[in-house]
């Protein structure tokens, strides 16, 4: 293998797989602190994976002989990015990789590809859903928030993928909180014609978030029983998928509420990190609702700190209340909204408030209220 290449790209695509390099994760398998760089069809090809998930970058250079191998990940990054020179020259011999620019020359010695664990594939030619990564990235970014490891339950460890003919379904529920948001079908294509419930990890969908833009272009998504794959022109995601049930929500949603609220969302934001300065480890604040009033009251206090109140204009219908969130749970759900206002309906203080834009009935957040002791 023989290559020239620009810095500026080779940095790229090692950004775009660096979060899964092996070394990272205290791994025994030596190999997997290895990337494997190769060329096909007069593009360079770079390649991470931790057994579980595989990232593939494909970036331009000159090619002037095929070949591949794979190298340490740490040492190569460190060298890249400390180089001066924008033109690099790369070559292997003998399972070493030369590194040579103007001022510069580094060997650095390799593993034959053949050691490196095979990349799973997933037939190109059966079914797809297409979709515009910006829609498909802000929909995860509105529910990673509600998605959390779990060892006892791994089945929340990501994101629930629910393909019906007329819409997608995502969510995410790490037991105190749920979010769903609704792709309607006008927003993809697709040529599947079953529907199917999957559960992504949620280091798969982190990655997603971190390396596919928020631009025009289109990710083709292939499925099946064990695997998702991602793919653009230059970019392609494989990992498995969880085994297990996602937990049946729909009972939980509540379609009534005693009291309901329509207030400004920067104010409520803005209220809840003023407020939040004051409590301790379980971050409780109070929201006092007084029927018939105009504005609902933000508090919280702590014996060594102090107290605080914020008061916020609210449209209040219903029943009064006092019910006690943790503020940072609830700040997770408020931003996930794309509204200038925020709705939250009640039905007492120890069962689930939720919360969504008003009228919108493609998102919403769920969260349980604190038990006041």
């Amino acid at each position: 293998m023989e290559i020239i290449i620009l810095k500026n790209h080779l940095k790229s695509g090692l950004e775009a797989i660096n979060r899964i390099c092996g070394e990272k994760d205290g791994t025994t398998l030596p190999i997997l602190k290895n990337f494997l760089i190769e060329t096909v069809d007069n593009k360079i090809k770079l390649i991470m994976t931790n057994l579980e998930l595989a990232i593939t970058v494909f970036i331009p250079g000159k090619v002037i002989k095929d070949g591949d191998l794979t190298i340490p990940f740490n040492i190569f990054n460190s060298i890249i990015n400390n180089l001066q020179s924008e033109r690099i020259n790369l070559e292997n011999k003998d399972n070493k990789l030369i590194i040579k620019t103007d001022n510069y020359l580094a060997k650095i010695q390799g593993i034959k590809k053949e050691e490196f664990p095979i990349i799973p594939k997933i037939d190109k030619n059966q079914p797809k859903l297409e979709i515009n990564a910006s829609i498909f990235k802000k929909s995860l970014l509105s529910l990673i928030s509600a998605a959390q490891i779990s060892e006892t339950k791994p089945e929340l460890n990501g994101i629930l993928f629910d393909f019906q003919q007329n819409s997608l379904k995502l969510a995410a529920t790490d037991s105190f909180r749920l979010t769903e948001k609704i792709i309607i079908n006008t927003q993809f294509k697709s040529n599947i014609d079953k529907e199917f419930k999957i559960i992504i990890p949620l280091k798969t969908v982190q990655e997603i978030i971190r390396i596919f833009k928020e631009d025009e272009y289109i990710i083709d998504i292939y499925f099946d029983q064990n695997q998702i794959f991602l793919k653009t022109e230059n970019l392609e995601i494989i990992s498995r998928l969880i085994n297990g049930n996602f937990p049946d929500y729909q009972q939980i949603i509540p379609e009534n509420f005693e009291t309901e609220i329509v207030l400004g969302k920067e104010q409520l934001i803005n209220a809840l990190k003023l407020t939040g300065a004051f409590t301790d480890r379980l971050n409780e604040v109070k929201a006092v609702i007084e029927e018939g009033a105009k504005n609902i009251e933000i508090q919280s206090s702590n014996q060594t700190l102090g107290e605080n109140k914020y008061l916020i204009p609210a449209k209040i219908n219903g029943q009064s209340l006092e019910i006690i969130f943790n503020w940072r749970f609830l700040l997770d759900g408020i931003k996930g909204l794309d509204s200038e206002n925020v709705f939250i309906g009640f039905n007492g203080d120890n069962k689930p408030a939720l919360i969504k834009s008003p009228g919108d009935v493609s998102y919403f957040y769920i969260i349980m209220p604190i038990k006041s002791s």
